[in-house]
């Protein structure tokens, strides 16, 4: 195993997916621990937004100005705020203000946007493997969060303070993971290379450039009479190098990626994240004609068959790769209507088909998400991934945000639309929880 570690790739792979792995981990087992938190008096709805709006703020405006800062720093910054977050949370007592312990969440959702947004942009200085390990990190996150919760709360007889103690540990793994698994060299050469053209003046990057396209003798002829075209060179060879871009010009290519890349992440999580939140908790069957004793038993499993199909599809790109976005995201459209109506009429006859859409509805939100980043990674010109894949993240915590509003306000009018058609057994789940 010593053995294998020492090779650079799988060091990048190992390095990446736990980075992906501890990110979200905390996303989910403060999602885990809602009903523990607020209470049943407070809606969930509330942790979601408190879980990713900042989340979402951070990507938004993060990019445009995160690259003055190192990654060693960042890194640093996002364990601090991930693990003072989770012990606010924690160490706040249940009969405790709210607002302190959504003050943690906050924290460290700040965390989690921040560290999306630059180990994505990391991912440039070490290629496609990288990508691989941190999609496959994200994607068992949903899975080791919530079994982690329950393990640590219902199996093992923690507390829920103890278990989120525990949590408060993780963001350790982080530290391990940058700063000793990862091999930094391609990160310091790349950046030292960036500083060296940085320090160069424009002129002379066109003079070695035509130096060696050109006949010998014919460059320093070129170079006495500069036209426009020569002055064009060096502007796109000064950007090129990596020389800091403008705010106006960072718009204009966060722009550019709206509709081949935003488009399609933002569409697939507005819709997965409305079945979650707003349509899966309505989604009863008789008990006695499905596996489950208890009607609130249905919503954490469709929450289990999700992630596994999130885990499954965001560590397929080695072996299946999407490269029309759009065609799995308005599947999932298609999901969010038919389950809408299964809500409404309940006309599909089996709770295991619906359990088989909730895995499905996992495997399209995983793809689009993980393929996304790997078509950035292929057809984005290298001078603009690294800006790219960090400014592309903020469709997925957008698409969250709209979707948790809209959840709030569509949840109760299901609820309310079954018992006035006979159907209480949302109403039997809330009797449970009170």
């Amino acid at each position: 195993m010593a053995s294998l570690l020492r090779h650079h790739d799988t060091k990048v792979l190992v390095a990446f997916w736990l980075l992906g792995l501890i990110n979200n981990v905390l996303y989910v087992i403060i999602l885990s621990a809602a009903q523990d938190l607020v209470g049943s008096s407070i809606p969930k709805g509330v942790v979601l937004l408190a879980d990713v709006m900042p989340s979402f703020f951070t990507k938004l405006t993060a990019p445009y100005f995160i690259h003055h800062v190192p990654y060693r720093v960042r890194v640093l910054v996002f364990i601090a705020l991930s693990a003072v977050g989770m012990l606010m949370v924690a160490l706040t007592p249940p009969s405790g203000s709210v607002s302190i312990k959504m003050l943690g969440v906050v924290m460290a959702s700040l965390s989690s946007g921040g560290g999306e947004l630059s180990f994505l942009g990391l991912s440039h200085y070490y290629g496609q493997i990288s990508l691989v390990g941190w999609g496959s990190g994200t994607g068992a996150a949903g899975l080791v969060g919530a079994g982690l919760y329950v393990a640590l709360t219902e199996w093992w007889g923690f507390s829920v303070r103890d278990s989120l103690l525990f949590s408060a540990c993780l963001p350790a793994v982080m530290f391990v993971s940058f700063f000793f698994v990862l091999p930094l060299h391609p990160l310091r050469s790349s950046l030292q290379q960036r500083q060296k053209d940085y320090e160069t003046p424009p002129e002379q990057h066109l003079a070695e450039e035509d130096e060696e396209d050109m006949p010998q003798g014919a460059a320093s002829s070129a170079l006495l009479a500069p036209g426009a075209s020569d002055v064009d060179a060096a502007c796109s060879s000064t950007h090129l190098q990596g020389r800091p871009s403008s705010f106006k010009n960072n718009l204009s290519r966060a722009r550019s990626l709206f509709m081949p890349y935003m488009a399609p992440l933002l569409l697939v999580y507005i819709a997965e994240y409305i079945i979650n939140q707003g349509v899966s908790p309505t989604l009863l069957f008789p008990v006695e004609s499905s596996p489950l004793e208890e009607f609130r038993g249905f919503y954490p499993v469709y929450g289990f068959l999700y992630q596994l199909g999130v885990f499954v599809s965001r560590s397929s790109t080695p072996f299946i790769r999407i490269h029309r976005l759009y065609v799995p995201s308005v599947l999932q459209v298609g999901n969010m209507v038919l389950l809408t109506l299964q809500s409404l009429f309940f006309f599909i006859p089996s709770v295991y088909i619906v359990f088989v859409i909730i895995f499905w509805e996992g495997l399209l939100g995983g793809a689009v998400y993980v393929n996304c980043f790997a078509e950035i990674m292929e057809k984005v010109p290298e001078e603009e991934r690294e800006f790219s894949l960090s400014a592309t993240t903020v469709s997925d915590s957008g698409g969250i945000c709209v979707a948790a509003f809209a959840s709030i306000l569509l949840e109760p009018r299901l609820c309310a639309y079954q018992v006035a058609h006979g159907r209480d057994w949302c109403r039997r789940i809330e009797a449970q929880q009170g």
